[in-house]
């Protein structure tokens, strides 16, 4: 899953590498679908964390190439709404791996596409951002395709799958709304605090309960320090020098594929009104992105301070 809302940008010499940053990153990062099948026996809860342990690794190691003595200062510099930050994107972290577990993968993934709406719908919210026609009118496209994809869900018993999904999306859009409105703060230690509260969360759940095969642990591991940890890193550097409808529409890019994947390697597939909601929700993100790349709207003006 990947981070949205970049900082403001400036399209220079740099862009060309930010875009290719941003399509290798939403392809390496769109098959964590796979990587959660390919699991043997690790149950939602250790597979929590030892990604998210993975995670941590990542981050930290990150912040200390970037930062080296200044790492705690750093971390300690992300202030309340960093903490806040930290616990949704724990939410999310939690809620998606019980979203790739009880429902299948085009379900959650598709879901997750919705996510820029419903970030758009939070900044109308608690940023006071003005909601334009062409969001509202492909916002109302996307959740058409979500009220299918729902029905669906609860007719063939992976309710609880989608629910845990849209709390995801949920969560991650208002974890959004925080990096938005924090834009000049380095944001990535929040995903090392997040990492740290998902740990504790799980380790507890499982009753300290962490053995499994080298096989399973592996797996985790490469999924959060490597598809997870390293790929999101790529993703900040990469959305400093993208608009953020490019940031969208590449993002696309980890929705559309990861159903792919498991489709060609495990014969894994989804019901067609699945297929049908889920494509509502990509073509209206993308027909949203590429309009904003069309006609280049002013940007709204911020408040200083949340709504």
């Amino acid at each position: 899953m990947i981070s949205l809302n970049p900082v403001s940008h400036t399209i220079d010499s740099r862009h060309g590498l930010a875009m290719l940053l941003m399509v290798a990153g939403s392809t390496a990062i769109s098959f964590g679908g796979l990587v959660q099948r390919s699991i043997e026996e690790a149950n939602p809860w250790q597979i929590i964390f030892y990604r998210s342990l993975g995670m941590f690794v990542a981050a930290l190691f990150i912040l200390s190439l970037q930062y080296r003595g200044r790492v705690l200062t750093t971390i300690t510099g992300i202030g309340q709404l960093g903490l806040l930050g930290g616990l949704l994107l724990s939410i999310a972290s939690i809620t998606f791996i019980q979203a790739l577990t009880h429902t299948s993968i085009a379900n959650a993934l598709f879901i997750l596409g919705a996510i820029p709406f419903f970030a758009a719908l939070f900044a109308r919210l608690f940023l006071a951002e003005k909601l334009r026609q062409t969001t509202l009118v492909t916002m109302i496209a996307a959740m058409s395709g979500l009220a299918i994809m729902l029905v669906q869900g609860v007719s063939i018993g992976s309710g609880f799958g989608n629910l845990m999904a849209i709390l995801t999306a949920l969560s991650f859009a208002l974890y959004a709304i925080i990096v938005r409105y924090k834009r000049r703060t380095e944001m990535l230690p929040v995903m090392l605090l997040s990492a740290f509260l998902v740990m504790l969360v799980s380790a507890a759940a499982t009753g300290i309960n962490l053995d499994i095969s080298r096989h399973d642990i592996l797996l985790c591991l490469f999924w959060g320090f490597c598809l997870s940890g390293f790929v999101n890193w790529m993703f900040i550097i990469a959305s400093r020098h993208l608009a953020a409808a490019e940031v969208t529409l590449i993002m696309l890019l980890e929705f559309s594929l990861g159903p792919v994947w498991v489709w060609l390697f495990i014969g894994e597939t989804a019901p067609f009104m699945t297929v049908l909601g889920g494509c509502l929700i990509i073509l209206a993100v993308a027909l949203r992105a590429i309009f904003e790349l069309i006609y280049k709207p002013k940007p709204e003006q911020t408040p200083t301070t949340p709504v």
